[in-house]
């Protein structure tokens, strides 16, 4: 009970995926982690002002299908495509000449998306901008665009201090241990003068609840028949 857990692995079985959708075995899958591990750093790093929120890998033979979540697709597609090609170049190079396909899903609303939250606030924060108000904000956006809940935790050298420590602040409900609510987690890192100051996210959305009753009830031979008798 350490809560050392990553809050997506402990999710996997019940309302979370994987991210990497393939199967290996032997060196085999250490070749391909290690593409994967290469292809996540390659588009962090080419696509890091886009609003890049999943990364999601999948393999069938000698192809692989990569699609991006992001909240900017038009800086991702580039203009007519152009940049569409490039980073399908860049990856099939990664991956030894494989033939790559990208697609592009929009995310409708960034301020409920954990890591595009994390990332905001970790922008802010390198631009000098005091913590206590990044946080506030973007606590405050995302129950305005109608999340149950959300909490930000900040942790490092806060505000330049000599000695680091963690703040956070929370609005609504957030039940970390309750599986079947759709909690979203995102981390980002923010490189300031003074160090790296590590940012996670939890926002908690819309629960969708199960009809009472699970559906119709089944009516049994002996009640159609009673039924029958009284109509007549």
């Amino acid at each position: 009970m350490g809560q050392k857990i990553n809050p997506i692995s402990f999710r996997l079985a019940v309302n979370k995926d994987w991210r990497s959708k393939w199967y290996a075995s032997g060196t085999d899958y250490t070749d391909k982690l290690h593409e994967d591990l290469k292809i996540r750093k390659y588009i962090k790093k080419r696509l890091h002002n886009s609003g890049i929120s999943k990364v999601i890998i999948e393999r069938a033979w000698n192809s692989i299908r990569v699609t991006l979540s992001t909240a900017r697709p038009g800086l991702v597609i580039g203009r007519k495509g152009s940049e569409i090609e490039k980073m399908t170049n860049d990856i099939s190079k990664l991956c030894g000449g494989c033939q790559v396909k990208i697609d592009i899903l929009e995310i409708r609303k960034p301020e409920l998306d954990a890591q595009l939250v994390a990332e905001n606030i970790a922008v802010q924060l390198e631009r000098r901008i005091a913590f206590r108000r990044a946080m506030k904000r973007a606590v405050a956006t995302a129950m305005e665009f109608g999340a149950d809940g959300i909490r930000v935790r900040c942790g490092g050298r806060l505000g330049g201090a000599d000695i680091a420590r963690a703040e956070w602040y929370r609005e609504g409900k957030v039940p970390l241990q309750t599986l079947r609510v759709p909690i979203d987690y995102g981390f980002a890192e923010a490189a300031t003068v003074y160090g790296i100051i590590g940012i996670k996210c939890w926002v908690n959305k819309k629960e969708e609840k199960p009809q009472a009753g699970g559906g119709r009830p089944r009516r049994d031979r002996n009640d159609r028949n009673d039924r029958r008798n009284n109509n007549r």
